[in-house]
């Protein structure tokens, strides 16, 4: 297959970044939350990462400019790593969830993760406010992208960064699977569908 990849100022993805330095100097932008639109997501799963229902996981919501997607979240104590640090495999969790948010939302499809890597760069705290961010890098076919995580504390310090590869799943695919019930393919149509949640 013949890869597609997106040249600044050309592609018909407006939001993709290639070139690297405009790539931190964006990540770096701190947003006020009030001023996005938050995603929706449904109300019937269990995710540790962000079911709404789930009280034992993080609970994460997500948010957009149409560019990246954002989530700030609170790593409760009993997630903790070494005494008040959050543990590393729930900080890889956020960024986990918030790259496939954002392949999910800006692309317009269902993912699987295929790899991610994460670079820990500053303490982070358990019952301590932190904002992670995601944005596409590259839309390598139409089958898989490069996406791109940061993790920012109160100060807007960055603490975390991340790079995953994401496999670009087809809602026809998901049937084929068999391993989603209709119900639950067609509230997913209805979430890409519907841009942001009412209100």
């Amino acid at each position: 297959m013949r890869k597609t990849i997106a040249k600044k100022g050309t592609s018909r993805y407006p939001f993709l970044i290639i070139n690297e330095r405009e790539t931190k100097r964006k990540i770096m932008t701190n947003h006020p939350r009030e001023s996005l639109r938050k995603l929706m997501n449904r109300s019937n799963h269990n995710c540790f990462g962000c079911s709404p229902g789930n009280d034992k996981g993080l609970r994460m919501e997500f948010y957009t400019d149409e560019k990246a997607v954002f989530s700030w979240v609170t790593i409760p104590p009993h997630l903790c790593g070494w005494e008040t640090l959050a543990h590393g495999g729930v900080i890889s969790t956020v960024m986990d969830e918030v790259m496939s948010w954002t392949t999910i939302y800006l692309l317009k499809t269902f993912i699987l993760t295929k790899s991610i890597t994460v670079d820990f760069l500053k303490p982070v705290f358990v019952e301590t406010e932190v904002r992670a961010e995601g944005r596409v890098v590259e839309k390598i076919s139409d089958r898989e992208a490069l996406i791109e995580g940061s993790l920012y504390n109160a100060e807007n310090v960055l603490c975390a960064r991340s790079r995953g590869t994401f496999a670009l799943i087809s809602l026809d695919f998901m049937k084929r699977m068999g391993r989603f019930q209709e119900e639950e393919i067609e509230e997913f149509r209805q979430m890409l569908e519907v841009r942001t949640a009412p209100g």
